[in-house]
């Protein structure tokens, strides 16, 4: 193989190599935008989650207001039958 040979295929694989360097650098482009777009959903999520928990607790709370009312109400109903 002469020299001359060698530096084309040197050649050629330097393209080679360039070429799949930009196209690794294009799907890394592309990855840091789709998980900056997953990192805003996630933190929409939490918030909604985070929102749900604290209506969740108020229910929670709501709920057992509610129990002791319609203890009171009963026991009531109950003294007035004896």
């Amino acid at each position: 193989m002469t020299i001359d040979e060698r530096l084309e295929k040197l050649t050629e694989r330097h393209e080679a190599l360039a070429l799949t360097v930009e196209l690794i650098s294009q799907d890394i482009k592309a990855l840091t935008h789709n998980i900056e777009a997953l990192t805003l959903d996630i933190e929409a999520l939490t918030r909604g989650i985070n929102v749900l928990v604290v209506k969740s607790n108020q229910d929670g709370e709501n709920i057992r207001a509610l129990a002791r009312i319609a203890e009171a109400h009963e026991k009531r109903l109950t003294d007035l039958e004896t």
